[in-house]
């Protein structure tokens, strides 16, 4: 039989084992706190617990952890990209970037992405599987340990679709936020998704508070249907109306991604629809001039074009920025290291 893997639990789920195994419900919130607020690797680490509790531990669960494999440091800015390896030696990369604010997170829920947007690198290698909520916290983890600095801000923005992995995710969010573990706010957190409807609804029934980031790209589901397949599934309309449904259960303003993309989502004719489709929505805009791959054969706009783009939207009275691009001279983008360093290594192994 295979162990429980510990720090995929919530804290509440730990009570509860730790009641199953003839413990004190208490040993459960020790345990929560030693593995999410100390960085608690090994169970016989566990000072506080008898020899006789470690092992019968030990017998039963496992603290799962990941490896920095390698970290790479802009030259730009103060940009940290990490490839983590899992222990069964997949590959997934998160990101810290430095704000006036803080440190800022990206990190990955899935193992590759099987959403198929034309223009992402994290899908090109195909979907391997979901990572657990232990492998998320644990990319979190590695960084602060790495930098010896507490994350302030997470986005779940990294290789994989959130809402696709959703019972992970909604755990890894659970446990990153407890007050007796890391003590995230829920309102220091970034959800981004390509636009799964019925997890829209899900999530937003859960009222948990964070931020929810829609990747958009285009106004018009034909061309939206050619770039991103979700749309063969989603209509605009209907991820629209999961948005408005998702800021009335938990008054969080949505943010609306736009990639753009030279000749394709750039032209008057979308500005004047974009504007028609978000005006009664209460979102925020994020305009990222496209960051080509070999794989997508279109171009990001100019400089001139992408702010003639953003005065168009701030003249209808939108909320829009440019998203500054962080780490251009380590393939910050998600999906491109990973690929990359795929590529140029053979072997792996975990230790």
């Amino acid at each position: 039989m295979d162990r429980i893997e510990l720090n995929s639990l919530t804290l509440e789920e730990l009570r509860k084992l730790m009641v199953s195994i003839g413990e004190k419900s208490y040993r459960g919130e020790q345990l929560f706190t030693f593995i999410h607020n100390n960085y608690g690797k090994r169970i016989e680490d566990i000072s506080v617990f008898s020899i006789g509790l470690r092992d019968k531990l030990k017998k039963i669960g496992k603290i799962n952890r990941t490896k920095v494999l390698e970290r790479f440091d802009s030259n730009i800015d103060n940009t940290k990209k990490y490839l983590f390896l899992l222990a069964d030696d997949n590959i997934v990369e998160g990101v810290v970037m430095e704000y006036k604010h803080g440190l800022t997170a990206c990190i990955s829920t899935q193992v590759g992405c099987k959403m198929g947007c034309s223009f992402c690198a994290s899908t090109k290698e195909g979907f391997i599987r979901n990572l657990n909520s232990s492998e998320m916290v644990n990319q979190i983890y590695n960084m602060e340990m790495d930098l010896n600095k507490k994350i302030s801000n997470i986005v779940l923005m990294g290789s994989g679709e959130p809402l696709d992995n959703y019972e992970n995710t909604l755990n890894f969010l659970n446990i990153i936020h407890d007050e007796k573990g890391h003590n995230i706010s829920y309102r220091n957190i970034t959800l981004s998704t390509c636009g799964v409807v019925p997890r829209i609804y899900q999530l937003a029934d859960k009222e948990i508070p964070i931020t929810l980031s829609i990747s958009l790209h285009s106004p018009w589901d034909d061309v939206r249907k050619n770039i991103m397949p979700i749309g063969n599934k989603y209509s605009i309309n209907e991820i629209i109306q999961a948005c408005k449904y998702y800021f009335n259960k938990t008054n969080r303003r949505i943010t609306i991604e736009y990639t753009l993309i030279e000749g394709v989502n750039d032209r008057d004719r979308d500005l004047e629809e974009l504007v028609v489709i978000l005006k009664d929505l209460n979102c925020h805009i994020n305009l990222i001039p496209l960051n080509p791959i070999a794989e997508f054969k279109q171009h990001r706009p100019s400089e001139k074009y992408v702010e003639r783009f953003k005065r168009g939207l701030e003249m209808a009275k939108l909320p829009v920025t440019i998203r500054k691009e962080m780490g251009g001279d380590i393939s910050a983008s998600c999906g491109q290291l990973r690929r990359s360093y795929i590529r140029d290594k053979d072997t792996r192994t975990f230790q």
